[in-house]
């Protein structure tokens, strides 16, 4: 244990605290499930396994609230892996280093794993407490969220009796979030076949790092820069006055984290071909650290050189490989007309890899209108047909409609005003909340999501601000008690 478990409420951190030190990417959370199966046993609660792998756990009422109905609580039980390029540590082993940085948590050089471990180890403090006042409760702890919420798409709802759920997924106090976006990520292949090296050539490598990234549904409208982006940028102004060939190019960790880092090896040939390729393109990244310094001001590019070697891509292809990547569409798209300062429809480049002779590009795209999703994921395909490339889109979740009559929202409304006084914002998210497939597949579900603050989610910059844990946990329990 570390100093995490000395916090307050310590039933909580006590567990976030053994979180920390869990293995639990996305489609590999069995060491997780495992955790919370045996602290079900141990409480005495009965559990059960879907077909997806997600895990419901039944609490029995407190006595006297036998007769309330079932409440939901859900979480899930998976976390974007992100780090700095510079530190060691593998996920699948390493357990998350955490360290305070004044009223936060954080972890060192990763992502911290607060989204959504503090909605998990918040469960998990409920499921062992004995001094809580709640009727039946149902703790829903799904699976592989952070890759396409399949967890919850595939969820077998026949185990669920509850039809009020709380979602402890949000990342903003004061604010009872009754709307999601929907969204769905696009895979786009172009063939990168190699030719052989020529006498004479040289590879200079670039690294595009520093750059603050974030989510690319709740931190979109932050217009912070895309590596990859701002990469391919930099090259293809370069490639215009100076073309070269690429040899490498990734970037980009996760679909839903907005790149932080780009890599690119190009191939020029002799004479000063170098000096006029590295100065062009450290003219325009110039011109780029000056539009993005407010938002992204530790951004930085380093040239490098190596050894040319066979394997370079033909000047067609790289030049195709560069407008391809220079029109795909990233950032916000649309801002909501019905709710003020909501992104309505957005685009991120996540990811960039080129390996055995293919170069694969993923987006992933998102919209509270259905309509706009589709029509913004059909621009993505089109721009990447022109390219050449081939295409797959994958299944669309969907969004979560805001519903202001809310009878649940009635009651945590009021809770909140009581307990931490004052009135919560409502609001909707520009991300994928599991509420939208959820809501979908258990008609007259009554949804509200609410967490305590998360700044920087799959970012290695995320913390979480410790006292509005305590704040978040107090609203909970005392939501839990006016549901009973």
């Amino acid at each position: 244990m570390t100093f995490v478990s000395a916090l307050e409420p310590s039933a909580l951190w006590r567990h976030f605290d053994t979180i920390l030190t869990i293995p639990r990417a996305s489609k590999d959370e069995e060491r997780m499930r495992a955790h919370v199966i045996a602290l079900a046993e141990r409480a005495g609660c009965s559990h059960v396994v879907d077909g997806a792998g997600n895990v419901i756990v039944r609490k029995p009422a407190a006595p006297g609230h036998e007769g309330a109905p079932a409440t939901i609580l859900q979480s899930h039980l998976d976390m974007v892996q992100e780090k700095n390029a510079d530190v060691a540590h593998d996920f699948a082993t390493d357990a998350i280093v955490p360290r305070r940085d004044g009223e936060y948590l954080t972890a060192t050089g990763t992502t911290l794993g607060s989204d959504n471990g503090i909605g998990v180890a918040t469960m998990l403090a409920i499921l062992e407490a004995d001094d809580l006042v709640h009727g039946p409760l149902e703790l829903l702890f799904t699976i592989d969220e952070e890759t396409g919420l399949t967890g919850a798409a595939q969820l077998d709802a026949s185990h669920l009796t509850g039809r009020r759920l709380l979602n402890l997924d949000s990342e903003e106090e004061g604010c009872l979030y009754v709307g999601c976006a929907g969204g769905g990520e696009t895979r786009i292949e172009l063939h990168v076949g190699p030719e052989a090296a020529a006498g004479g050539d040289r590879a200079v490598t670039l690294a595009l790092t520093g750059l603050k990234g974030g989510h690319s549904g709740c931190d979109i409208h932050l217009q912070r820069g895309n590596a990859i982006c701002l990469l391919a940028r930099a090259l293809w102004a370069a490639h215009t006055a100076r073309p070269f060939r690429l040899a490498q190019l990734e970037g980009g960790s996760a679909h839903n984290a907005i790149p932080r880092e780009a890599f690119a090896t190009v191939v020029v040939s002799g004479g000063d071909d170098r000096e006029r390729v590295v100065a062009a393109v450290e003219a325009e990244f110039a011109a780029i650290r000056d539009e993005y310094g407010p938002a992204d001001p530790d951004m930085a590019l380093a040239v490098g050189d190596a050894e040319p070697a066979d394997g370079a891509w033909g000047a067609d292809t790289t030049a195709n490989v560069l407008r391809l990547l220079a029109s795909l569409p990233h950032g916000v798209e649309a801002m909501s007309y019905d709710i003020p300062d909501l992104v309505e429809t957005s685009n991120n480049v996540a990811t960039v890899r080129a390996a055995n002779g293919s170069l694969v590009i993923t987006t992933s795209s998102r919209s509270s209108v259905d309509a706009e999703l589709e029509a913004l994921r059909r621009r993505v395909r089109a721009t990447a047909e022109l390219a050449g490339a081939a295409v797959e889109a994958g299944p669309a979740y969907p969004g979560w409609k805001p519903n202001r009559a809310s009878a649940l929202l009635k009651v945590v409304d009021g809770v909140h005003a009581q307990e931490l006084g004052s009135k919560p914002e409502v609001k909707a998210i520009h991300a994928g909340l599991e509420c939208g497939i959820i809501g979908k597949k258990i008609p007259g579900m009554d949804m509200i999501s609410f967490g305590p603050v998360i700044e920087a989610p799959h970012s290695p910059d995320e913390r979480v601000h410790i006292d509005s844990v305590g704040r978040f946990y107090r609203l909970l329990t005392a939501t839990l008690a006016a549901l009973a």
